[in-house]
């Protein structure tokens, strides 16, 4: 016989167990086996606790208000207090306790002369009714109205007017729009301007002197272009001159009318059991957010549990199976 009839002689002739015996070696097999894990134990119990307290950790952290958002609500709270604007080194500002007598201007100098008034009065109505004051206190002095912007349409309101008043005037001025109403606020501004003004008069009468000298001279073209662009820079100094003068002999008074600032309301007085009220409230939302986070993971970790133990029980099933 040859070797391949041999081989296949010895697999015809496999001996074939009994299904008893196949019985009797799985229930032997079963028996042996491993028991099987509990599914909860004081590991995975504790890893479920870490796991929960994190999760309410976390909601806490993030609902809990921000200080940095409690400040700044505070902040605007706060009035807000105008501050005054820095003049030159030529200027004299005065800032302090409302007073309804400004520093009288100079009667022998140029200068330039501003007020402001912030007067606080009671209603809406009287914001629209002093605005118009205002506006005939001015006309009545010789003055005029610059600039006005009114808002007095809600519970609240609010103006601000400018005014121009003759610098002869202006602390008139000042003393019958301090009485519209409750000085708050109030900010004188002086400015000399004779130094100014003299040494563009120095700076024309050497210009007009060499003017006269190139009237004298022989009128060639080029002289007669000199004599141009002089005469020209001489008429622009003069009628800057003039502004200037003009403008001094005014005053600008801003005044602005406001009523009250709504006051906030009182602090809440709360109970004795309140901060437990308030524990009991941020542990229930952290639970909550610990539901949210938690139980999506104990899920994920339940359904990986048990495919692994499917996994398992079908590759002991295979093997049990073979022939």
């Amino acid at each position: 016989m040859s070797r391949p009839d041999l081989a296949r002689t010895l697999r015809e002739a496999r001996p074939v167990a009994p299904a008893e015996l196949r019985e009797r070696v799985r229930l032997v097999a079963a028996q042996a086996s491993p028991p099987r894990r509990q599914l909860v134990t004081w590991r995975r119990a504790l890893v479920l606790v870490v796991v929960a307290g994190t999760a309410v950790a976390a909601g806490v952290i993030a609902t809990r208000p921000s200080h940095h958002a409690a400040s700044q609500e505070l902040r605007a709270m706060r009035p807000t207090q105008r501050h005054a604007a820095v003049g030159s080194a030529a200027s004299v500002d005065k800032l302090g306790a409302p007073s309804a007598t400004p520093p009288s201007p100079s009667r022998t100098r140029l200068q330039n002369y501003s007020a402001s008034l912030d007067v606080r009065v009671p209603t809406a109505g009287a914001v629209s009714t002093d605005t118009q004051h205002a506006i005939a206190i001015a006309t009545s002095l010789g003055g005029y109205l610059a600039f006005v912007n009114v808002d007095a349409g809600g519970k609240t309101g609010y103006a601000e007017i400018r005014l121009r008043i003759p610098k002869v005037h202006v602390q008139e001025a000042v003393r019958r729009l301090s009485a519209l109403g409750r000085v708050v606020g109030e900010n004188v501004r002086i400015q000399d301007l004779t130094a100014g003004v003299n040494a563009t008069d120095r700076l024309i009468a050497r210009l007009q002197t060499k003017l006269a000298t190139l009237r004298a001279e022989f009128q060639t073209t080029l002289v007669q272009r000199q004599i141009a662009s002089l005469t020209t820079q001489i008429e622009r100094l003069q009628r800057g001159r003039a502004n200037t003068v003009r403008t001094a002999s005014y005053a600008t008074v801003a005044l602005s009318l406001s009523t009250p600032p709504t006051t906030p309301a009182g602090p809440h007085h709360h109970g004795p059991l309140h901060g437990l009220a308030t524990a009991f409230r941020w542990i229930g939302i952290g639970a909550v957010y610990g539901l949210a986070i938690g139980v999506p993971l104990l899920v994920l970790a339940a359904l990986i549990w048990l495919a692994v133990g499917a996994i398992r029980r079908r590759r002991e099933d295979a093997l049990l199976s073979r022939p």
